[in-house]
């Protein structure tokens, strides 16, 4: 796979870029060692997941969201921990969203 900047992203499908919208949002607050901290996943949720999931304001709160993400137990949360949660609040949200026919 190559980078979403050797991309021409025109050419791609909505969900396409979509996908790539995701990869890059982690990176934006995972940095180049591509793993988010309590800190970061806080400030990604509260910044960019603001109207789908409510403000993360305590620590009972992230500190559950966080243990539920981190599968493997190294406390940092992957990509693909990530894109679990993207999956949830995707799947929860659905019927917000009617089809259009």
């Amino acid at each position: 796979m190559a980078s979403s900047s050797s991309y021409n992203m025109q050419n791609m499908s909505d969900l396409e870029n979509s996908m790539v919208s995701i990869i890059d949002v982690f990176h934006k607050y995972s940095g180049h060692k591509c793993h988010l901290k309590k800190a970061e996943l806080k400030d990604l949720i509260n910044h960019e997941m603001k109207h789908f999931i409510k403000k993360v304001q305590d620590n009972e709160t992230l500190d559950q969201l966080f243990n539920d993400l981190d599968q493997n137990g190294d406390l940092e949360i992957d990509f693909q921990e990530f894109i679990a949660l993207i999956a949830m609040v995707t799947s929860a949200c659905h019927d917000l969203f009617p089809a259009h026919h």
